[in-house]
């Protein structure tokens, strides 16, 4: 199974295990993780699982759609490597991939 890690802002950081398939997000949630709100349930309708993907996994991620990329243009401080952690589904090729969770509030 693909394993993520999540980096907390303070620094922390937890490794899942990830079933293909799941999104970044619906992990985080079920495993309680801090960090990923998650307001909408997944549907790409607010920035609230707002995530900062490490540099060198974006290129290996599907492109944002139109609408991620509208919604990430809403969230405090976006950065390049903003995405949505619902929006990152997990494929066995993403095996290993770091996300990071922003300051609280920056969602």
């Amino acid at each position: 199974m693909p394993k993520v890690t999540y980096v907390h802002f303070d620094g922390s950081s937890e490794t899942l295990e990830v079933r293909a398939g799941q999104s970044v997000m619906d992990a985080s949630v079920q495993a309680g993780l801090p960090g990923i709100i998650a307001e909408c349930g997944g549907s790409c309708s607010c920035g609230t699982c707002h995530v900062h993907v490490e540099e060198s996994w974006l290129d290996r991620l599907e492109p944002a759609t139109p609408d991620e990329a509208d919604l990430l243009g809403f969230v405090i401080d976006p950065q390049p490597n903003s995405r949505l952690a619902c929006q990152i589904i997990v494929t066995p090729e993403l095996d290993g991939l770091v996300v990071s969770t922003p300051e609280p509030g920056n969602q």
